[in-house]
């Protein structure tokens, strides 16, 4: 079924390919289907053929996942260029596609004088997956600047979403998981470029400082407890364990311990028992239970 269905569309469609290097982590075995649709009449036409009858994932910059090296017994679908478009509509009003990413929706903004889009140059992601878990930082998240949001559910229906109908909360979209991303708008304000490539380098600056660069890393591994707003998780991993810990190549970042590292070979179990040591740690050692924000596919 899927490889005659393959066969009549131009998008592209493998089969048994390895996801391996298309996360940060470069972890992760072969999934069993990966669909590359280059447009919305290819993804409307997959999904009302197989959205009902096969597992699927949507993967987007892979920077906050950490995927299973068993084989994915699904279809990963990884939207091609036509849905990373960004336009420029009045009102200081920008529409990104899903795919676009958070960095060049910032350097898109910042090109057209609208500022409110500087915290996403350090966010390295796709606006789909900002979406998904509402991403943030500097004190601003996607719901901040978020006017709707454009989805197609699992049997091809596209429908709009006014962002003032979703309630957003910390690392957490309430937005049906079947959904695929499709597009957003966003609301921005009048600034001078020169002022906006101020703060994004000041951020980019502050983030450099702290966080690891150029590594294996799937990013923040952990949300900030929501329970306490006072303390951040990286305080809670550096009382909790000792540091140096690790299981074969998935390890601790020296620089930001909320960051985990696959520093040669990891594998998905040496990062899982990792992620488990560290919350079982924390939670023994201060009573607070951690949630992921990176997520984890089994």
């Amino acid at each position: 079924m899927l490889e005659n269905f393959s066969n009549k569309i131009n998008s592209k469609f493998l089969f048994d390919y390895d996801l391996k290097k298309s996360n940060w982590f470069n972890i992760g075995g072969k999934t069993k289907a990966y669909f590359k649709p280059d447009t919305l009449k290819d993804l409307v036409l997959f999904l009302k053929k197989f959205g009902e009858k096969e597992k699927v994932f949507v993967l987007g910059a892979g920077s906050n996942i950490l995927l299973t090296d068993k084989k994915f017994d699904g279809v990963v679908v990884k939207l091609g260029k036509n849905f990373s478009n960004l336009s420029l509509l009045p009102n200081n009003l920008i529409v990104a596609g899903s795919a676009a990413t958070d960095k060049n929706l910032s350097e898109f903004a910042m090109d057209n004088n609208i500022g409110g889009f500087e915290f996403l140059s350090c966010i390295p992601g796709t606006v789909g997956g900002g979406l998904r878990i509402n991403s943030g930082c500097f004190g601003k998240e996607f719901k901040d600047i978020l006017v709707s949001v454009q989805v197609v559910d699992k049997s091809g229906s596209i429908k709009t979403i006014p962002s003032s109908s979703i309630k957003f909360g910390y690392r957490q979209s309430p937005l049906d998981r079947d959904f695929i991303f499709l597009s957003a708008s966003f609301k921005g304000e009048n600034k001078k470029k020169n002022e906006i490539e101020k703060t994004i380098k000041r951020l980019k600056n502050q983030k450099d400082e702290s966080q690891p660069t150029k590594i294996k890393t799937g990013g923040s591994t952990f949300k900030n407890p929501i329970e306490q707003t006072d303390i951040k998780v990286w305080e809670l991993i550096k009382k909790s364990i000792p540091l140096g810990k690790n299981f074969g190549d998935a390890k601790i970042s020296n620089k930001h311990c909320n960051f985990l590292v696959n520093s040669k070979d990891a594998t998905f179990s040496d990062m899982k028992k990792l992620i488990e040591f560290v919350r079982e740690n924390v939670k023994l050692k201060t009573g607070i239970k951690l949630e992921t924000e990176i997520e984890i596919i089994e």
